[in-house]
């Protein structure tokens, strides 16, 4: 799916989840800490949000952040030093657990807001080292090994420098 279409599906996903939870376009940019006329725009499709914006509408939202991609596989959200693609979501009745193949270049912190109460995240190092998990208790994995933390904290990913790539499983429970 080319970027733009990705962003048109992306605003009606937000603007949809919006409107069915009696939320105003202020009210949401507001929660999620974006400016109105960027929410704006990205509701008609026209401004491709980055990574760290979704993560901010999805938990403002209170929803996974696959939902706003559509649970398009293969989607791409980009940030400053990371690339997230989607490549699974199993929807069982009590959870919502979403598979990513995230790319890191080496010594770019990404920084994401909290999730919702009991979303867990489990990043498996493919290649190179990263250092991740809630601000102030991050734990460091080199390839082969698994990092585990609930991510309802302010949480942060940075690769050593040569970059490295990974699997993340963020784990959402049903309300």
């Amino acid at each position: 799916m080319e970027a733009a279409e990705l962003a048109r599906v992306i605003g009606t996903r937000v603007r949809a989840a919006r409107i069915e939870r009696g939320m105003s376009l202020g009210a949401l940019a507001r929660t999620a800490g974006i400016g109105k006329g960027s929410l704006s725009e990205i509701e008609h499709g026209s401004r491709n949000p980055n990574l760290s914006t979704l993560y901010a509408l999805a938990a403002a939202l209170g929803t996974p952040l696959a939902a706003l991609l559509a649970q398009h596989r293969g989607a791409e959200v980009a940030a400053d030093g990371i690339v997230a693609s989607l490549l699974d979501v199993d929807e069982a009745q009590d959870e919502v657990v979403e598979v990513y193949r995230l790319e890191l270049a080496g010594g770019h912190e990404h920084r994401s807001g909290a999730h919702g109460a009991g979303v867990v995240e489990r990043l498996l190092v493919l290649r190179g080292a990263v250092t991740a998990g809630p601000v102030d208790a991050p734990q460091r994995a080199a390839a082969g090994q698994l990092i585990t933390w609930v991510s309802d904290v302010d949480h942060a990913y940075v690769a050593d420098v040569g970059g490295a790539s990974a699997l993340l499983t963020v784990t959402t429970p049903r309300a």
